[in-house]
């Protein structure tokens, strides 16, 4: 059997579960590494403050160090909160006495403001700790600390980045360029003598844990096997991706979502799958649903989570969509993102108002359609296109989501069915909705049944 990668931390632990051992454990898992802890620390804390820090018996700190290392063995370490000089002597003795690669994560202030590193322990950290790393992952403020260098430019970067390379021993410095003003972000790798550059636009979003997560991202790919040059470029892709898309929790600092890497991809398989299936359905079903096909054609679609879906290209659909080909329907191609346009938004809205609607289906506008719907017990709501504001009907693509604005102001919730009678130049038309691509299909064949 193929030995799993081990990745381990040596941090605090997060209460609010941002930052830490916790957001260290979610970027291990989402890289496909293996990862195990010792805990250094215990914080009370959340997005915006750290209200009580308890530090471990350093001896425990090496013990749980000692027990993993010799059980399954570790390809790479990362250290987060170390807090005093005897819990960073301990882990300089483990780390010593096992010889495991080690990235140093300098931890010194949380984004709340609350020292995670005594001023006294940053001597213990530069002269015990530093000199067994194989790299050493600063921001601005912390680099400046270890340097001795002000940090305003690249230029002041890679001086920092050098200094600290030759003045403690580190065979390698990723100087985190956030600090620094501007539309790009670059980190600055020093080693072997050489510079290297990691530039990312720069976004706005959730940033607590980021550094935690960037330095267990270079961990992971260490432990992958990866060496240290390549690994800090896809470290780098990877804390881009979860700041992006990072989770809108809490009063303070919200955090970083290191699980997106893996949950999007997951996501999008899965709405590609029921669209998929939706189509066949729906062809399937050709000789009962041929003669509402409106004169555009037939789309099915579902987006990804709501916490992800952002714009029409998280949105699957069948390109060119399903027509009518003599006495049955086909697609005219594959189902795919950002394929869907009108019905993509109209799903889009829906799901900001509740998140778990993510599927609709289109027909023509038929009377039979609406009075069988109504039967059955469907939420059925009419739209009078014609009251469409003209700021509303004067933007492109703003029409769908007025409707559906509409719709809900009529009924109080998503409906089952959104009908139009159309209006200049528009055909008439019929919007299912539902959880699922599949399930917007199914209420329209049990509709025809």
């Amino acid at each position: 059997m193929r030995r799993v990668p081990v990745a381990l931390t040596i941090a605090g632990s997060d209460s609010g579960g941002g930052a830490g051992i916790e957001a260290d454990l979610k970027t291990f898992s989402a890289l496909g590494v293996y990862g195990v802890v010792a805990i250094t620390s215990i914080t009370a804390q959340n997005t915006y403050m750290v209200s009580a820090i308890f530090d471990l018996p350093s001896w425990l700190v090496y013990e749980q160090i000692r027990v993993v290392v010799e059980d399954m063995g570790v390809d790479a370490a990362k250290t987060g909160m170390l807090s005093n000089s005897e819990i960073i002597e301990s882990v300089s003795r483990a780390i010593e006495e096992y010889r495991i690669p080690l990235i140093v994560d300098p931890v010194m202030i949380a984004k709340s403001g609350a020292r995670l590193l005594r001023e006294d322990a940053v001597h213990a950290l530069t002269t015990k700790l530093l000199p067994r790393a194989l790299l050493v992952t600063p921001n601005i403020p912390e680099a400046e600390v270890l340097s001795g260098i002000e940090i305003k430019s690249i230029k002041d970067v890679e001086k920092a980045a050098k200094t600290i390379c030759e003045k403690h021993g580190v065979k390698a410095v990723v100087v985190k360029g956030g600090h620094l003003e501007g539309e790009k972000v670059i980190d600055v790798l020093y080693y072997r003598g050489g510079f290297y550059y990691y530039e990312s636009t720069r976004i706005g979003g959730c940033t607590h844990g980021g550094g935690c997560a960037y330095s267990a991202a270079i961990t992971a790919y260490l432990a992958k096997g990866l060496d240290i040059i390549e690994a800090v470029g896809k470290a780098k892709e990877f804390i881009v991706w979860a700041i992006k898309h990072g989770l809108n929790i809490g009063k303070g600092y919200c955090p970083v979502n290191p699980l997106a890497w893996i949950e999007i991809p997951a996501e999008k398989y899965r709405a590609l799958s029921n669209v998929k299936k939706a189509v066949e359905i729906l062809l399937e079903n050709s000789n009962k649903i041929l003669k509402y096909t409106p004169e555009v054609g037939i789309n099915v679609v579902e987006a990804i989570d709501s916490k992800y879906a952002t714009s029409i290209s998280d949105v699957a659909g069948v390109k060119g969509r399903i027509v009518k080909a003599g006495d049955k329907l086909v697609a005219v191609g594959p189902v795919e993102f950002g394929v869907s346009s009108h019905l993509a938004r109209l799903v889009l809205e829906a799901m900001k108002i509740n998140p778990s609607m993510r599927g609709a289906v289109n027909v023509k506008y038929s009377e039979d359609i609406i009075a069988r719907a109504r039967s059955k017990g469907y939420l059925v709501v009419f739209v009078d296109r014609r009251l469409e504001p003209e700021e509303i009907r004067s933007v492109e693509g703003a029409t769908l989501p007025w409707i559906m604005r509409e719709s809900v102001k009529q009924a109080g919730r998503i409906p089952d069915l959104i009908y139009d009678t159309g209006d200049v130049g528009k055909e008439p038309m019929i919007r299912i909705l539902g959880k699922t691509a599949v399930e917007a299909v199914s209420k329209l064949l049990e509709i025809l049944t």
